[in-house]
């Protein structure tokens, strides 16, 4: 009988720790609008961890400033520009793509009541650049 519940708690501390880890990506789940008003951000979990794809800009463009010259003629709604990995609970860090100047930057993520704070990094963090997106 020792044995069986022994197995019965591994299975309790593993489902917990699965939810644990399923509710820290999932907490930024949703869609964003970024702190101009002129484009929407979905994020969801993926297999990278949380990616962030852009379902609406107010005036939609090409992706013209992309340094991946093939890459140009591309809409903007519709392209992957966020990967996010959890790094605790409510924080996440990654990669962000800004598709006005065609750059990728390092990046962090904090999530809030009202949306999610990001803030991209260039120079190994020296110069970074927050933006708050308010979920919608």
């Amino acid at each position: 009988m020792h044995s069986v519940q022994k197995i019965v708690f591994s299975l309790v501390v593993a489902t917990m720790l699965a939810t644990s880890a399923t509710a820290q990506s999932s907490d930024i789940a949703g869609t964003y609008v970024n702190d101009t008003g002129r484009t929407k951000v979905k994020l969801s979990d993926c297999s990278a961890g949380v990616c962030g794809t852009v379902v609406w800009m107010s005036n939609p463009v090409n992706d013209v400033n992309n340094p991946d010259a093939s890459k140009r003629d591309r809409p903007v709604v519709g392209l992957q520009a966020v990967t996010l990995k959890s790094t605790g609970t409510g924080t996440y860090a990654g990669t962000l793509y800004d598709t006005e100047s065609g750059k990728t930057y390092s990046g962090k993520a904090k999530v809030s009541d009202s949306g999610v704070e990001l803030s991209g990094c260039v120079l190994g963090g020296l110069i970074c650049k927050t933006s708050i997106w308010r979920r919608q």
